[in-house]
């Protein structure tokens, strides 16, 4: 767990214009922003794809993209979990992409301080959101989708809750600057994070293997202070590989730019600021000219895999960079001191 690296040598700055550039590439003239060119749309990926061009000052692009999901949302709050070019691929319909929607238009806000854009999206994210919550069990997790007739999946993922629990939060701090109340929400949220934190057994679709499971119940801050810096120790050498990054699966010589980035969003999440610039030192070798970042790379033969270029990827780099150098208003937004301070 002992990192040494010149950090004033290592750390290679982030073009934000040509990585910005990178993801309007992407997006088509409704405001849709695909995985890659000629992939799949999916909601959450969507987002993080706008909230990397709001960091970026991207700020109408970043606009367009929220315009697209008021214009898709399902009457019930959700959206399909899978489209390309309009057409439905996947009719999932996933509790943790109906409710990030709060996190993107609050990062937003944050950065442009626009009311009337807050107010613009606040029916969608309250839909988005209620659809979630309505899918919250007795014990507190969350079922993770409806199928395309309305069928309840009663899986629950620890990875995508706690992606929820980080858009309930998000929600509720949008509702304040709008002067609304939902106690439901508060209550919803304060359960599901007693769950996150004490009941791992109700989550019964096991990905241990996988390092989200590792990282985000911190990056959301249902886990914080002490236990979360025990939490990323413990498994550190299990998912960390040196001068590579983060791995996806624990089992496999393979990690991805995206999880590397968001890990670096966890520990600036904590205050850990001398290994998040580390790990980001990391990733300065690991793009392409065009300002894409490779999705993954295999170790140590170091084969890119796969050779997709994906706007959310880059986004994610883009948040990590903003967390670690303080650039915009909306780089507190996975702080847990910004959390605590607003209660």
């Amino acid at each position: 767990m002992k990192l040494n690296v010149s950090l004033s040598e290592a750390v290679k700055p982030v073009e934000l214009e040509k990585v910005a550039d990178f993801i309007v590439t992407l997006q088509k003239e409704n405001g849709e922003i695909p995985w890659s060119q000629g992939g799949k749309t999916d909601p959450w990926d969507h987002i993080e794809s706008a909230m990397g061009l709001s960091t970026a000052g991207y700020c109408s692009q970043a606009e367009r993209a929220y315009q697209w999901l008021i214009k898709t949302q399902l009457p019930d709050g959700s959206w399909w979990s899978d489209s390309k070019d309009g057409v439905i691929i996947n009719a999932t319909k996933e509790t943790n992409f109906a409710a990030y929607i709060a996190v993107g238009v609050y990062h937003h806000y944050l950065i442009t301080g626009n009311l009337d854009f807050l107010r613009t999206m606040w029916p969608s994210v309250s839909r988005g959101i209620q659809y979630a919550v309505n899918m919250q069990a007795p014990e507190g997790e969350i079922y993770w989708a409806r199928n395309k007739d309305g069928v309840i999946d009663k899986m629950a993922l620890l990875t995508g809750c706690s992606s929820i629990y980080m858009s309930i939060k998000c929600a509720l701090a949008i509702a304040e600057v709008l002067g609304v109340k939902r106690p439901s929400w508060q209550q919803a949220k304060e359960l599901l994070g007693e769950t996150i934190r004490n009941r791992p057994d109700l989550f019964n679709m096991i990905k241990s293997r996988f390092s989200m499971d590792w990282y985000y119940p911190i990056l959301c801050g249902a886990i914080s202070g002490d236990e979360a810096k025990k939490r990323i120790d413990h498994l550190w050498d299990k998912f960390v590989v040196p001068d590579w990054g983060v791995r996806c699966v624990s089992d496999r010589p393979w990690v991805t730019m995206a999880e590397t980035s968001e890990f670096i969003l966890t520990l600036t999440g904590i205050d850990d600021l001398t290994r998040a610039k580390t790990i980001f030192s990391w990733l300065g070798d690991k793009r392409y000219s065009d300002g894409s970042y490779w999705m993954g790379v295999t170790f140590p033969d170091s084969v890119i895999w796969p050779e997709e270029k994906t706007g959310w990827t880059a986004a994610a780099v883009l948040l990590a960079w903003d967390a670690i150098n303080g650039m915009t208003p909306a780089a507190k937004i996975f702080n847990h001191r910004y959390w605590q301070e607003r209660q």
